[in-house]
């Protein structure tokens, strides 16, 4: 297994900023880019929301392959890297699984979950392009990128409850030592097997763990190791 899958599934986790390419049915297949909000489920596969009416849908049921760019909005875009996630994309019919931890981490999106033409969108990955910087280029496995196994799927929403019931303080801790943010209004909106990722006072920080986890017992002690680095920079 390549060392740098965990490396760019966690750049594509902080920089959820996505450039989806389709091939044009209207254009006879020339490459047709737009921007399309992501986010990764628990298998490490990126999920958009995209309308029927629009005209990457209209590209993606005509032909399912398809890539995503991940990439921060930065200045100098090509100097802090990105990750291009290429595979075939296929619609989910079912809307409500994924819905909540969408409309977490992209809370715009919610009023689109009543229309009839909107539907999730997920991408099986075959390949996985990592630019880490400046002669950081490398092809990387899908089997690489992709998370370890895990559970978090069905634990992540009773995580989310006790943390932001009980353990507000420390999620501002979190935000103050890891990113120097001293945020008044805070929430957890998602863990993974790599970390978690805040809502402060409006703005997703992202916060990585010092290794992977794999079920909601590791989670809990991940948080509290969090925790406990917090107070000792304290």
């Amino acid at each position: 297994m390549s060392d740098l899958g965990p490396e760019a599934r966690q750049f594509v986790r902080a920089h959820p900023n996505g450039v989806l390419s389709t091939l044009s049915k209207r254009l006879g297949g020339m490459p047709f880019g737009s921007i399309a909000p992501f986010m990764l489920d628990h298998q490490g596969r990126p999920v958009i929301l995209i309308s029927t009416l629009a005209e990457h849908t209209k590209n993606l049921d005509a032909d399912p392959r398809a890539s995503i760019i991940a990439h921060p909005c930065a200045s100098d875009a090509q100097a802090a890297g990105r990750v291009t996630l290429v595979g075939r994309a296929s619609r989910l019919e079912d809307k409500d699984a994924l819905g909540p931890r969408y409309v977490r981490y992209l809370p715009e999106a919610e009023g689109y979950f009543g229309m009839h033409d909107f539907f999730f969108y997920r991408i099986e990955l075959e390949a996985v392009r990592f630019i880490g910087g400046f002669g950081r280029i490398h092809w990387i496995a899908p089997a690489d990128f992709a998370p370890p196994a895990n559970t978090l799927d069905m634990s992540e929403s009773g995580i989310l409850q006790h943390m932001n019931a009980d353990h507000a303080h420390n999620l501002r801790a979190y935000c103050a030592h890891l990113h120097g943010v001293q945020a008044q209004e805070v929430s957890m909106v998602g863990v993974d097997t790599d970390g978690l990722d805040v809502r402060a006072d409006g703005r997703l920080l992202r916060i990585d763990f010092a290794a992977p986890v794999h079920n909601a017992g590791e989670v809990r002690k991940a948080l509290v190791d969090l925790a406990q680095r917090c107070r000792e920079q304290a």
